[in-house]
């Protein structure tokens, strides 16, 4: 066993040693030979050990030097990588008259290296004859989404690693409709990133990109076509002609919120936003929270102590990126109670359901509302109720991106997309972008407490009248964490018992279904029988109880984590 291990660690100090040569950076050459010289060898393997792994969405990691981490290298190779593919779809570029005729476009968040990473992958692609289109400062991730849309691209990028803790950062790919990759584009885009062995194989323009041709930079005409964009979402009358002085409390926890947030709220008519000063500069670091993450309730502290002085009528904080929000409402006690994603989820869906389409009439079956597989029942109950189609997809707002597309483009019996949430705190009205979106859902759901004050109630008693028309579900979410290598593998042999060992009962309910998404399979317990699920694989597993409860277990996509969702009919 020991030589295995040693043996596994010569060829790790093997491929660190490439790193110590150009054309790496001098500052990463340095780091990497300083950790040769000492012979660091926990922190050689787990920057060297294997490459950053290119996965569905992008990539997700901690920054540093390192075939296994974040950095310029890494994802100038990934951007080759894309490079490759996209040119395989559409044809080559270089010493062509074809230079230029395909667009990609950038954005970044408030993120260690997001500046530099951006700015490295918009040089990859003027290298190979692609026109970048870089927004010149931090920009939220569905604004991206909205831009490759409205400018025709056939790819777009976000620089972010969302709520992650600081150390890390990211990189995410967007294809021409606007959403993440999905199949076929996703797999074929992993298979050219992984040819991609050595910077050394990555084309790229010079280091002065301001003089680079190939690369524009994005002027505030994009800021105010998304802006109008999302005032075309904006229902109450009496906020479009009289505007609103109620006061709403934001904070963006030092993200690209701040930069996008205040701005859209006052085009949609309300005078009085507070924003929670100590938060909204960006600022990697985010030093005034543990954990940059709306839904957990510490990162609104801040902004709920502004709430209870300003005498707010609703608070909102978006993440990093801002494409997703958390809530806290009045309580009518003189303090706030924050509302969980299905919570917010439910109200906004009544809301726009209620309201009818943006242009007059109800909604019908020609409609659709989506949800995902982790989500609240109460959302597609509520969807049901006012006679639309529902769609529910796998965890991911990609998935619900995909299923847009596919009722969009269908020959006949298309439908049209009106709302879709997610339990992890992401909204989309409509198809402005086609991602989660809390620049446009902060701004719906201000109109929302708005036009609830107007007529005498609370988000809290109109979340009651939902629960009594629609059903009352409760919902928990425990995470446990596996770090490092070890992790990975703990994770993947609970995985593995869960599916090899069903639970007859959970919490005293009988489990009469096990669906597992891996295997495209939902095993009836009762009757033996086994049918085929519609869905793309994925590794995830639902247990459903005799009295209707469902437990859902999935490893995290973008952290050390395995998820249990936990939802519960209460009627």
């Amino acid at each position: 066993m020991k030589m295995c291990v040693d043996s596994e660690y010569e060829r790790v100090k093997r491929r660190a040693e490439v790193w110590t040569k150009e054309p790496h950076d001098r500052k990463t050459r340095e780091i990497v030979r300083t950790w040769l010289e000492e012979d660091a060898r926990e922190v050689l393997m787990e920057a060297f050990h294997k490459d950053m792994e290119f996965g569905t969405g992008g990539m997700r990691g901690i920054c540093g030097p390192g075939t296994n981490r974040i950095n310029e290298a890494v994802i100038a190779q990934a951007t080759q990588g894309l490079v490759n593919y996209i040119k395989s779809q559409v044809g080559d570029f270089v010493n062509s008259a074809n230079v230029g005729t395909n667009k990609v476009a950038i954005a970044y968040d408030c993120r260690h290296q997001s500046v530099e990473l951006a700015e490295v992958t918009a040089r990859v692609l003027a290298g190979n004859g692609i026109e970048a289109l870089l927004y010149p400062e931090l920009r939220p991730t569905p604004q991206l989404s909205y831009t490759v849309r409205e400018l025709g691209c056939i790819a777009g990028i976000v620089i972010t690693a969302s709520h992650n803790p600081p150390e890390y950062n990211g990189y995410k790919v967007y294809w021409d409709d606007g959403g993440q990759i999905v199949a076929p584009h996703d797999t074929g885009i992993i298979s050219e990133v992984r040819k991609i062995n050595s910077i050394s194989e990555v084309k790229m323009s010079g280091v002065e990109i301001e003089s680079e041709e190939l690369i524009t930079y994005l002027g505030s005409e994009m800021d105010e076509g998304y802006r109008d964009a999302i005032l075309k979402l904006r229902r109450s009358e009496s906020l479009a002609n009289n505007g609103s002085r109620a006061c709403l409390v934001f904070t963006g926890l030092h993200g690209t919120g701040s930069v996008s947030v205040p701005p859209a709220l006052r085009k949609f008519g309300f005078t009085n936003v507070h924003e929670v000063e100590s938060q909204s500069a960006p600022d990697g670091n985010f030093p005034t929270v543990t954990s940059p993450n709306p839904e957990e309730g510490q990162a609104l502290a801040e902004a709920i102590s502004l709430g209870e002085k300003e005498g707010a009528l609703l608070v909102m904080g978006t993440d990093p990126d801002a494409d997703r929000v958390g809530l806290a409402v009045p309580n009518g006690e003189g303090g706030f109670q924050l509302l969980n994603g299905n919570e917010t989820g439910a109200l906004l869906f009544d809301y726009v359901l209620s309201a009818g389409r943006l242009g007059g009439g109800a909604y019908d079956s020609s409609d659709f509302i989506a949800t995902t597989v982790v989500t609240s029942p109460l959302l597609a109950e509520i969807g049901k109720g006012f006679g639309l189609g529902v769609r529910t997809t796998l965890t991911g707002f990609k998935h619900i991106a995909a299923a847009i597309a596919d009722e969009g483009n269908r020959e006949h019996g298309k439908r049209n997309f009106i709302v879709g949430a997610e339990e992890s705190y992401g909204y989309l009205i409509q198809d402005t972008a086609r991602d989660k979106d809390a620049v446009s859902a902060c701004c719906v759901l201000s109109e929302l407490a708005h036009s609830l004050e107007e007529s005498g109630e609370t988000m809290l008693s109109k979340l009651e009248q939902i629960h009594r028309r629609f059903g009352l579900y409760q919902e928990g979410l425990v995470a446990i964490v596996k770090n490092g290598r070890d992790g990975a593998v703990e994770i993947s042999d609970m995985m593995t018992g869960f599916r090899t060992s069903t639970p007859e009962n959970i919490a005293g309910e009988k489990v009469i279904a096990l669906l597992d998404f891996e295997s495209s399979e939902h095993h009836d317990l009762l009757t033996s029988t086994v049918t085929k699920i519609d869905l793309p694989k994925s590794n995830v597993l639902q247990f459903v109880t005799e009295k209707g409860s469902r437990i859902t277990v999935r490893p995290s996509g973008t952290e050390p984590k395995i998820k249990f969702y936990v939802s519960v009919n209460t009627d």
